[in-house]
């Protein structure tokens, strides 16, 4: 009897062949097979007369073979055959390319259910190589039809046969996670009723069903193994840190931070007091001053006797960080040092002495500083920029380097609060909601491609003032291939360099580039030696350029409204006014309300609010790094309630059985999903 571990070649049914096909999705069990679910669905239940069919709908009609194919041969050696079907209320063609065979399958008379995308051809319509069955022994036609994901050598018809097989195969061996309590409490299907209809549902009512009870378990595991996650942090003890005059180093700011900053250094510095390990992130939008945050911590926890360390995505933003830290921290008594992969071996032999020895405090740089070789005398905080650009395991790497050391994260990527519970949920969140004062928000337009002439004489003007500019164009796709940024860019930039601004200096930076290159670049730009940057969105995470006081992009339309944000955020950080074009020729009411967003609020959490609403969180969740399970049901644009009602009902059966010994395979499945969240946060 099989079992879900079973290898998919021991399917009835499926064989070698298929099995090697079925890997390349990465399905090798019946587990897998059983867990592969569609990503849409076709309706074919709708058998609609001919006269009412509309030009670029799929769906189904009943007729009357009115004349036995006819076929012929087309240029390049292809064959081509055609039909008429009727019924009473009109004609449609049909056109069959390479399939000689169907010449056998249709006969006149015959009375067949076909399925396919209408078209338009001059008075008739007609359909293209539709599915077509008799009537009354229909088996694709008739029902709400499944829609893999496939590879290479998979067909559809594959894929819904194998998951046919997979689903009779287990049909009596589906282990049921959900306790019956929590189940029957929220009104939902059993695991069985859940597959079958996820794959192939009886009708719309019962897949609202299936993917509800999906979509719950989904969530409710997740839920579950953050609080797993976060309990297992909590049981790691660690000599709490002692007072600190803070105000010392308040005083020693050349501003005063904002309320909303005060309360995030406030929060981590409880956390360091509290006597286990602080896994906190700070989130606030561009400007909002994170790094004054992760310096307070800093300055708190090298007064308390320990070392700190900050690891940023790029040397340029290490070398940044390094600037604007050192002297400030160095007044205060505080010893740092830069550490990034073009440190000389020298100097980094020295560092690395200095480290081990005690003698620096600070180090701050790139992933050189988790390089084997480097060691600390007693590294107490690790705070990481950026984190959409490490995973776990990067963070792991560094806080391995010390002996549970507190660990702050800096995002400059608003996220909605609920999101941040599963994009971050290992973390503790801390929200900027403040910007300083006096910084002045970008004035933002949306123009049409016909304004171009306009925007470039814009770009001379401020030019002409001794402002930058930026130029960010999406990666181009032709012909269906992989997109070709180095070619977009490239272009682009030649073409303004050549033909609008010959007498300017134009650069570009996209990321087939190498790492140095690209740094090499953007110190160009930030030392002023260039005026204007053509860019792919490489630069979302950058340098800071508070001489650059315009952002042109193009194509607005093919970025989500916070990746928008972000790349806006790249200006407006000096005292100069700031702007921001973004230019569309895209006329849906989609791409205009998000440009009506962008040009009226400056509010990155409300941005990131409304594009979750328009774009759901494929945004936020498409550079995921972080490691924790993804999400294949649940749709948290659409599943916020349900998350909700998850959590709670997470909580309630936790705090009965809080170690899940009444619950063993609900325990197994969760520690399953988790095992490498589990391994890097211990």
């Amino acid at each position: 009897m099989a079992d879900l571990g079973t290898n998919v070649r021991y399917i009835k049914g499926i064989g070698e062949a298929r099995a090697a096909a079925l890997e390349k999705l990465g399905i090798t069990t019946l587990g897998d097979l059983i867990a592969y679910f569609p990503r849409g669905y076709e309706d074919r239940t709708q058998v609609r007369p001919i006269r009412e069919l509309t030009a670029g709908e799929s769906v189904c009609v009943r007729g009357m073979v009115a004349a036995d194919l006819t076929a012929y041969r087309i240029s390049g050696g292809r064959t081509i055959a055609k039909t008429r079907v009727v019924d009473d209320s009109g004609s449609l063609d049909l056109v069959f390319f390479n399939m000689e065979h169907r010449r056998d399958a249709l006969h006149q008379g015959d009375v067949c259910v076909f399925f396919g995308k209408v078209e338009d051809n001059l008075r008739r319509k007609q359909m293209i190589n539709p599915l077509f069955e008799p009537e009354g022994r229909q088996q694709v036609t008739g029902r709400i039809m499944p829609i893999y994901p496939l590879t290479a050598g998979v067909t559809q018809g594959l894929m819904a046969r194998a998951a046919r097989q997979g689903l009779d195969a287990c049909a009596d061996i589906l282990p049921d996670v959900l306790p019956d309590r929590v189940r029957q409490h929220h009104q939902l299907c059993r695991i069985e009723y859940a597959y079958e209809n996820i794959h192939f549902p009886e009708s719309a009512e019962a897949l609202d069903l299936a993917r509800r009870r999906l979509a719950f378990e989904e969530l409710f595991l997740f839920t579950i193994g953050l609080e797993r996650l976060r309990s297992r942090r909590e049981v790691v003890h660690v000599p709490p840190c002692g007072g600190v005059d803070m105000e010392l180093f308040y005083r020693a700011l050349p501003f005063t931070l904002t309320d909303a900053q005060r309360r995030c250094v406030e929060e981590a510095l409880a956390d360091m007091r509290s006597g286990t390990p602080m896994n906190r992130l700070c989130q606030g939008d561009v400007g909002s001053g994170k790094t004054m945050v992760a310096a307070a911590c800093v300055y708190f926890m090298v007064k308390n006797g320990r070392q700190a360390a900050l690891m940023a995505p790029t040397e340029i933003l290490a070398q940044q960080h390094y600037q604007g830290l050192a002297p400030l921290l160095e007044n205060l008594g505080i010893r740092c040092a830069l550490l990034t992969g073009s440190t000389t071996a020298k100097t980094k032999r020295s560092i690395t002495q200095q480290l081990e020895s005690g003698e620096i405090d600070f180090a701050i740089g790139t992933h050189a500083l988790i390089t084997g070789s480097v060691a600390y005398r007693d590294l107490g905080l690790v705070v990481t920029d950026e984190q959409h650009r490490f995973g776990v395991a990067q963070r792991a790497e560094l806080a391995a380097k010390g002996d549970h050391p507190h660990i702050l994260v800096m995002s400059a990527t608003p996220i909605p609060r609920t999101l941040a519970l599963i994009l971050y949920g290992d973390l503790d969140v801390s929200i900027i909601d403040q910007l300083p004062p006096g910084r002045q928000p970008v004035q933002t337009f949306a123009v049409t491609g016909g304004y171009h002439q306009r925007v470039y004489r814009f770009i001379r003007k401020l030019v002409g003032e001794g402002r930058q500019a930026y130029i960010v164009c999406p990666m181009v796709e032709e012909n269906d291939q992989l997109p070709d940024e180095r070619k977009a860019v490239t272009e682009y930039a030649k073409k303004l360099q050549s033909e609008v601004f010959p007498d300017l200096k134009v650069a570009f930076v996209h990321g087939k580039m190498k790492p140095k290159e690209k740094d090499a670049v953007m110190a160009a730009f930030a030392a002023h030696e260039t005026d204007i940057l053509v860019s792919t969105t490489v630069i979302e995470v950058g340098v800071d350029v508070p001489n650059a006081a315009v952002m042109v992009i193009e194509n607005a339309e093919r970025f989500g409204l916070s990746q928008l944000h972000q790349l806006r955020g790249r200006v407006g950080r000096g005292r100069h006014k700031s702007y921001c074009v973004l230019v569309s020729d895209n006329k849906g009411e989609e791409n205009k309300q998000r440009l009506k967003v962008m040009s009226s609020t400056s509010d990155g959490f409300a941005i990131a609010e409304e594009d979750l609403k328009l774009r759901g969180p494929g945004d936020f969740f498409g550079s995921r790094q972080h490691g924790l399970p993804s999400l294949r049901v649940a749709d948290l644009s659409c599943d916020l309630s349900l998350l909700h009602e998850t959590q709670s009902a997470a909580e309630q059966l936790l705090a009965a059985d809080p170690a899940l010994k009444n619950h063993p395979l609900l325990k197994a499945r969760v520690e399953l999903l988790f095992e490498l969240n589990a391994d890097a946060m211990n």
